[in-house]
């Protein structure tokens, strides 16, 4: 396993301990705002944000998706449609895809150990959205003679 944290040297077969650490001081507007862990399949999971304003998301290599972790718990406090901006990123969330840093980082532990990760988090499908070509249409009624 490598875990690679932002701004840091990344870590070959981190401990549990080296990623509680990590995952807890992540911070939306600090100097560390994602992290990374890979398997030896090129699948991984990777966090954005820090302390209460996480989102969670995974790829599984073995099937070329791209997932994004929500929960049965909107938050009252982000609406669907709040940013979240960290690290140069403005993700535009769901009311429920917001997670606190203790439950990702349990996420990336299973994951360190080969478990299963954790049943309260579902996983929505988003690799259509990554991988769609946005198109830029030119404006209209403009530069004509």
């Amino acid at each position: 396993m490598r875990f690679e944290v932002q701004d840091r040297p990344a870590i070959e077969d981190p401990s549990e301990r080296d990623i509680r650490s990590a995952i807890s001081a992540l911070r939306s507007y600090g100097l560390s705002s994602i992290a990374i862990l890979t398997d030896e399949n090129g699948n991984y999971l990777q966090v954005g944000g820090g302390s209460m304003s996480c989102l969670l998301e995974r790829r599984d290599a073995c099937i070329g998706r791209h997932f994004r972790a929500y929960h049965d718990k909107p938050s009252t406090v982000f609406p669907d449609g709040t940013i979240l901006a960290f690290a140069r990123n403005k993700i535009r969330m769901q009311a429920d895809e917001w997670f606190d840093s203790r439950v990702v980082a349990d996420a990336f532990v299973a994951f360190l150990r080969g478990d299963e990760l954790p049943a309260s988090i579902r996983w929505r499908d988003v690799t259509d959205v990554l991988t769609t070509p946005v198109s830029v249409q030119p404006p209209t009624g403009e530069g004509k003679p």
